[in-house]
């Protein structure tokens, strides 16, 4: 037998006094109080998953056995609002756990800073070639280096030519005779001008000189010697190119510019740059020309400057390591963590402000460049909106679970309840379409820009009125779209670009016509996986014959019917009904 001392008897004691408090403060009295509790558990039961394994099911918090990921609560009626399928609705608590946090849409001014290599580069504009005019021997050569300083009017060589010799006894001859046959005489010294003799230089010759048929090659611009092709002794002909001179007291710096960078570079853009053999010094200039051609290879394109080198301390082929300071307008900006992109689409979560619990709208947006930790939005946001900076990939894969629209995919259901005229809207619009894309399936380019003009204006003229605030917030997605598309294929310069941006319009209908249904057509919805490098795409058409506007005579019948989308039938009448 165990005995027990004082203190472990006071202990048990106590233990069994609190215990009682607790049940008498607990414990609730009466049967029916019993009942209410047990219900008001199980109202409030609350079920954990993982957003990367949305398969994890818990009924407590924890860590998810597969990724060790934090388990988020999936809140009661989490995303089950009456605002459509872009729209998803958390609790407060879920989205404390998904550390969601959000900032507000900035327009402003950005610039970038973007690092470039490249090399010193001899001025082609400032390149002088020195030819012979005439056929000879070198007799003496003053300039017998490269790389040496010479300056306009100096001499380079001297030429002794055997022709000259002959067109000065030619000319002798000519003189003889210039009272009665002054043409002849004209004509002789004409040949010798073209071949760059001065007028003294031709009366030395007609006067018989017996130097006369050596001559001076001159520099004709001040600049360095980069190339001597010729050493005394050696012949000659006319047209051969002598010396090579290169004005280097203004030099070019070739840079390369990746295709992501181009979009930064202007011409006149500052640029800072250094060498490597001078460190510590700085030059400056600004872009003077861009290269309207991409090189295949390196898949770069060419930045040219013009530099000032009057001290000479840019030599050609330096390697040269400079910054482009680039600004650019005011533009709606995000931090790039914002966004979560797919490839063909880019969205965003933008919260929906004045609401109970926190809902986050899912955008898609049109991106432009992307400024340091900000990327531009050229379309689909509006200053002052917030949008989800952190957690968004959190908020995407619960809209998924609960059968929202989300990045990756759409939900089964995406109908949405609207009055017949609405309907009818619809069918008016996509009328409009189809001749969009049969002007597509023609390859008429024209067309195509006159019939997306016919199309924009429809979109614009849709009439919403006595549509619920879900259908309007799609509708107002969905026609965003479509404008923003059509508005592109009137500046598209080829029917390929109309093609691209066609598929957008396509998308944006195809999913109208899914959420609101047509009034009185068919529509099918068709789809070519060859379409845009086997990416593939989809379009309506009013016929279940295929008539690809992707590819035309092409391969006007690659596609199949993936879709066939009726009227809504009227809910029928229960039998004894009376009116």
């Amino acid at each position: 037998m165990i005995r027990l001392n004082k203190r472990e008897w006071i202990l048990i004691l106590a233990g069994l006094l609190a215990g009682l408090l607790i049940a008498v403060i607990v414990i609730p009295r009466g049967g029916h109080d019993d009942d209410h509790h047990g219900h008001a558990h199980a109202d409030e039961h609350t079920e954990y998953t993982c957003s990367m394994h949305p398969q994890i099911r818990q009924d407590e918090p924890g860590d998810c056995p597969l990724c060790g990921m934090a388990l988020t609560p999936v809140a009661q009626g989490g995303g089950m609002s009456d605002d459509g399928p872009f729209v998803y609705t958390m609790s407060p608590q879920a989205v404390a756990l998904a550390n969601i946090r959000t900032e507000k849409v900035l327009e402003r001014a950005s610039g970038k800073e973007v690092v470039l290599t490249g090399r010193v580069s001899v001025n082609e504009q400032r390149l002088s070639a020195i030819t012979a005019d005439f056929s000879g021997r070198i007799e003496r050569l003053f300039v017998d280096f490269t790389g040496q300083q010479v300056t306009r009017g100096q001499k380079l060589a001297t030429i002794y030519s055997p022709e000259l010799v002959s067109a000065g006894q030619e000319l002798i001859e000519a003189a003889k005779f210039k009272e009665r046959q002054p043409q002849v005489y004209e004509a002789v010294k004409e040949k010798l001008r073209l071949w760059n003799l001065t007028e003294e230089q031709i009366a030395d010759l007609e006067s018989g000189r017996s130097d006369a048929a050596r001559l001076d090659v001159v520099a004709t611009r001040s600049g360095t010697v980069i190339a001597r092709n010729i050493a005394a002794g050696d012949y000659v002909t006319r047209g051969s190119v002598l010396f090579q001179t290169a004005d280097l007291s203004q030099v070019w710096v070739l840079l390369d510019a990746y295709e992501t960078d181009l979009g930064w570079i202007r011409k006149g853009s500052a640029v800072d740059f250094s060498v490597a053999s001078l460190p510590g010094q700085h030059f400056s200039s600004a872009v003077t020309y861009i290269d309207p051609v991409l090189n295949p290879q390196t898949r770069t394109a060419g930045v040219r400057l013009e530099v000032q080198n009057p001290h000479g301390l840019l030599k050609p082929d330096m390697f040269v390591r400079a910054t482009v300071k680039t600004e650019v307008a005011l533009s709606m900006q995000v931090p790039t963590s914002a966004v979560l992109w797919t490839g063909p689409r880019s969205v965003v979560y933008v919260r929906v402000p004045n609401r109970e619990n926190p809902s986050f709208e899912m955008r898609e947006v049109l991106l432009g460049a992307r400024a340091g930790d900000y990327q531009i939005i050229v379309d689909g946001l509006l200053p002052g909106e917030e949008v989800v900076v952190n957690g968004a990939f959190a908020l995407d894969a619960a809209a998924q679970l609960s059968g929202k629209y989300s990045m990756m995919q759409r939900p089964v259901d995406k109908s949405v309840d609207v009055p017949t005229a609405f309907k009818q809207e619809m069918d008016k619009l996509v009328a409009v379409y189809y001749q969009l894309k049969d002007a597509l399936v023609a390859g008429d380019f024209a067309a195509s820009k006159r019939m997306s003009a016919n199309l924009l204006a429809k979109v614009r003229s849709v009439k919403v009125e006595g549509i619920s605030a879900q259908a309007e917030s799609v509708w107002q997605t969905l026609s965003g779209n479509m404008v923003n598309a059509t508005q592109h294929i009137g500046h598209a310069g080829d029917i390929e670009e109309v093609r691209h941006h066609f598929e957008t319009v396509s998308d944006a209908i195809i999913l109208a016509f899914e959420s609101f249904g047509p009034a009185e057509i068919i529509v099918y919805v068709q789809y070519c996986p060859m379409a845009f490098d086997d990416k593939g795409a989809s379009w309506l058409s009013n016929v279940d014959e295929i008539r690809n506007p992707y590819f035309g005579d092409a391969m006007l019948m690659c596609g199949e019917v993936t879709k066939t989308i009726k009227p809504a039938k009227a809910p029928e009448m229960p039998q004894g009904h009376v009116h």
